[in-house]
């Protein structure tokens, strides 16, 4: 850790709805403890000024050691502390951490205005992670369809109930259904022959709101999954501690996300998992993806989370690993060459460096 300081203000969904459980006030609080100024906006409190630059509403956080999550998390969210009107091109990092997946059914507008704010911010010299032209392409579960198609699990996307189920069909009647954007593990749901009969109910229920993906059912997610974090499109490891966690469903339902009940213990990637892991590695750096977390099961990946990656307590919690303070220490490097370079690095390029 360095003297450096940096300014980083994070984009959520809405600050009154963060947890303590999160990552991004893991992230928030570590900061602040290192005296950044630390500033949290919703993706509907951004403001383009007429005079051409962009500000936003924010909650800026105190720059003192709390004692946990939520004693920090309490901070924000008392009622003396007032939102201020900041602008975004006055600070050094702009972290994305909103999912468009809350958004649907109340704010479908939120989530695509906010990356246009974002992109804008980028153009006028703040580091934007993850890299917003990109992630405007990436968001939507489609992008996984641009990964090599070895680690891929066989995959259609339909709204078509007959293409489901010649899809079905071809993969021994056993598949998993769940809708084109989501997270958290709402709305998936496994096709084998103890629910065949509820398919029509079943497919109607993931159509109504939009397209399906449909997969074939790996064997080895019975097992629950690995959730890798990685950092400039790489695994991120941290004093041989790889931020590698296994979820696991703790009841009969399949769903292994923490969000969704699963439990979770750390976990060493094996090699089929490093190898996922390398496979997409020059994607998501071509991409700018700075921070992602794959979601690996044998040798497939069966999602990425390029929006919200989480699971930073648990790590750090369960390893005693400060991998918080070294994506601190990437960022504040990642300012440090933005300014020996004099602004001649792109934001993709600064993203991953």
């Amino acid at each position: 850790m360095t003297d450096q300081k940096i300014r980083i203000a994070f984009v959520v969904n809405d600050v009154a709805t963060e947890k303590d459980d999160y990552t991004t006030i893991r992230l928030a609080r570590k900061a602040a403890a290192r005296g950044h100024d630390v500033a949290l906006i919703g993706i509907g409190d951004f403001i383009y000024d007429w005079r051409g630059s962009i500000c936003a509403m924010a909650t800026i956080a105190e720059k003192t050691k709390f004692k946990n999550d939520k004693n920090f998390l309490a901070h924000l969210h008392d009622d003396e502390r007032k939102r201020e009107r900041i602008e975004l091109e006055e600070y050094d990092i702009l972290m994305l951490r909103s999912d468009p997946a809350e958004e649907l059914n109340t704010r479908s507008w939120a989530p695509s205005s906010s990356l246009l704010f974002s992109q804008i911010a980028a153009e006028h010299g703040v580091i934007v992670l993850n890299d917003p032209k990109h992630l405007t392409d990436a968001v939507n579960k489609t992008y996984f369809q641009g990964f090599p198609e070895e680690i891929r699990p066989a995959t259609t996307i339909t709204r078509e109930p007959d293409e489901i189920i010649a899809f079905l069909k071809a993969h021994g009647d056993k598949g998993v259904i769940k809708p084109l954007q989501g997270s958290g593990g709402q709305g998936v749901f496994i096709i084998n022959k103890e629910n065949r009969q509820n398919l029509n109910q079943i497919m109607e229920a993931v159509i109504r709101d939009g397209y399906a993906i449909v997969q074939e059912y790996l064997p080895a997610a019975s097992e629950g999954d690995l959730r890798m974090i990685t950092l400039n499109g790489r695994p991120l490891e941290v004093d041989g501690q790889y931020a590698c966690l296994h979820r696991f469903s703790k009841t009969e339902d399949h769903r292994s996300n923490i969000s969704a009940g699963g439990g979770v213990e750390l976990a060493k990637p094996d090699k089929a998992a490093m190898r996922v892991a390398e496979i997409v590695g020059p994607k998501l750096i071509d991409d700018g993806m700075y921070l992602t977390g794959l979601d690996i099961a044998g040798d497939k990946m069966m999602e990425i989370n390029v929006d919200t990656p989480g699971g930073l307590n648990y790590l750090e919690d369960l390893s005693e690993v400060n991998f918080s303070g070294a994506i601190l220490d990437d960022l504040e490097r990642k300012v440090r060459l933005q300014k020996q370079y004099g602004g001649s690095l792109s934001n993709r390029q600064l993203a991953v460096l």
